[in-house]
């Protein structure tokens, strides 16, 4: 057994010496040549293994974006001889493959307009195109947190950036595209475009959904599969289960102490706060008209004391504004709205006042939650602020 282990051992360091000598600058063509016995029958999960590696020992994620495309180019004569793992519809994968069988079809035909010159069918087919992101959410929020579970995160981290720069492109073209293009400037644009999403298809379906398919256990495939509708699909229909397709999981257990929540589970400290680091003023009256819950925070635009918990709301008012307090209660309770909202002036600043009223499940009235901001700064926001001050 030692001699097993100390054989993959040395395995896995040739394999990232391979990779080491492509960053210092050898070839494809070079390394194929020195370690050609050695590439043979790699497979996803082992090149996926071999960078979250080499990231484990310092190499900075942003290095493995930038040569992520000729890792694949060594590793391609064996990846695509690796036999592909069978998924049925209404499994997340079969569902990610679909999506990029049509999005490929959508790819050529705004390249066939871009090289036609026909700029009105271009930008057409590019609003098509950009709804391929909800392929890259479902990645980002779905698979990549399962993934990440099972020490995986590092390829995830590459792809993401490489998501990033698809999207920068889809920007970027959609505002050459806006009037009276530059053919040469259009070109320039969709040529890297168009080969980071094609050669995005092939690390997906050759590398990163083998991988995955190996990694996760049917429950966090079926965990994923009824989260999918939050972020929908793409170009195709999204698939119910079938036999033997993945059914949805049972909660996970929470841990002693934790409120199990929605979606997460918290400490009554973290809950606690949470609540009183929002930008937010917020108050809790159940649906007996009691005020049960009001945050604390440390500068708080109406003042509250916690003598008020259990106190009828409409004493909290002055009688002069006690009717539209009373009005609100009533619409939320009897299902005429959901929500109202004021705005004043006060004290110099612009004060935003939401009422939301709560339902459960059945739609049953169970109390209103009143959500007071401080909103002066975001009125004066202009232009776009995209990188973090130092």
């Amino acid at each position: 057994m030692s001699e097993v282990i100390n054989n993959q051992t040395k395995r896995r360091e040739a394999l990232k010496r391979v990779i080491r000598q492509l960053h210092e600058g050898k070839s494809v063509d070079e390394v194929k040549a020195e370690f050609a016995s050695l590439l043979e029958g790699v497979g996803a999960v082992e090149i996926a293994a071999l960078e979250q590696g080499l990231i484990a020992e310092g190499m900075p994620e942003m290095e493995i974006k930038r040569l992520c495309d000729v890792h694949v180019a060594a590793f391609k004569d064996a990846l695509d001889t690796q036999e592909r793992p069978e998924s049925l519809p209404g499994h997340p994968v079969y569902t990610f493959r679909a999506e990029n069988a049509a999005a490929a079809q959508v790819l050529e035909a705004l390249e066939a307009a871009i090289q036609a010159g026909q700029w009105e069918q271009a930008r057409a087919e590019l609003e098509r195109l950009r709804e391929y992101d909800r392929h890259y959410l479902r990645k980002e929020y779905l698979l990549f947190p399962f993934l990440e579970k099972h020490a995986f995160s590092g390829p995830s981290a590459v792809m993401w950036a490489i998501h990033d720069d698809v999207r920068a492109g889809w920007k970027n073209l959609a505002e050459l595209l806006t009037s009276a293009p530059d053919a040469a400037q259009v070109a320039e644009v969709f040529g890297p475009l168009a080969t980071a999403i094609r050669e995005m298809f092939y690390k997906e379906e050759n590398i990163l959904f083998p991988a995955a398919l190996q990694m996760l256990s049917s429950d966090e495939w079926a965990s994923i599969h009824v989260q999918e509708p939050e972020f929908g699909v793409c170009y195709v229909e999204a698939s119910e289960p079938q036999a033997a397709a993945p059914q949805p999981a049972a909660p996970p257990a929470v841990t002693a102490g934790l409120i199990p929540l929605q979606t997460g589970a918290l400490t009554p400290q973290q809950i606690a706060l949470m609540l009183t680091h929002l930008p937010v003023d917020v108050t809790f009256v159940d649906e007996n008209d009691a005020v049960q819950f009001f945050s604390a925070t440390k500068e708080r635009i109406f003042p509250r004391s916690p003598a008020i918990i259990g106190r009828s709301v409409q004493k909290c008012h002055p009688p002069a504004s006690v009717h539209r307090v009373q009005r609100i209660l009533d619409d939320f309770r009897e299902g005429r709205r959901d929500e109202a909202e004021f705005w004043i002036q006060m004290g110099g600043k612009f004060i935003h006042i939401r009422y939301f009223a709560v339902r459960d499940e059945q739609g049953a009235y169970k109390g209103t939650v009143e959500v007071s901001q401080d909103v002066t700064a975001i009125r004066a926001l202009q232009g776009e602020r995209r990188l973090l001050d130092d």
